[in-house]
């Protein structure tokens, strides 16, 4: 999909540097980074691979940090 964006020229011109750097279009790098940003930010997604990890790995828990944990979020101020 084609789209018009405004960006600071300090931004413009420090992303056409990466691009010639990484040898690849503009079009390209801006794609690459905004995947990279959204799915930095997207909470579930990250808790769902997280989730995914723990149970390929088999972990069974600690109960000293699962003591530890709990006591922790009991003392958060919220």
């Amino acid at each position: 999909m084609k789209t018009a964006v405004s960006i600071p020229d300090d931004v413009f011109q420090d992303a056409e540097r990466l691009a010639s750097r990484l040898q690849t279009s503009r079009s390209k790098l801006y794609a690459r980074a905004l995947a990279e940003f959204v799915a930095r930010h997207d909470d579930d997604r990250i808790t769902a691979l997280m989730d995914q990890a723990i149970h390929e790995a088999g972990e069974k828990g600690d109960t000293f940090l699962d003591v530890a944990a709990k006591q922790t979020v009991q003392r958060a101020e919220w």
